[in-house]
């Protein structure tokens, strides 16, 4: 797989289009990644000793890895085509 747990990357397709963040895990079997602040999803969670008062978790989903682009460290810049620049 071409992302690796710590890479800056940008989400390329989807309803987060543009975003940017920090992998947190990947999922090499269903080609699945988790973004930092891409792809919020809220869980309800009944009360429990660690939890008392229960209620609503937001936390990251995951997205398939097709819809990411890795931004380039060394450069720290998006990698595009060069046809496509502005000159």
């Amino acid at each position: 797989m071409f992302v690796k747990t710590g890479d800056k990357v940008k989400v390329i397709a989807g309803k987060d289009k543009g975003k940017e963040g920090n992998v947190l895990s990947v999922d090499v079997k269903n080609d699945r990644v988790v973004v930092k602040g891409v792809h919020k999803i809220k869980k309800h969670q009944k009360p429990s000793q660690t939890n008392a008062k229960g209620g609503v978790v937001e936390s990251e989903g995951s997205i398939h890895a097709s819809n990411v682009k890795v931004i380039s460290k060394a450069e720290n810049k998006k990698t595009e085509n060069k046809k496509n620049k502005k000159k």
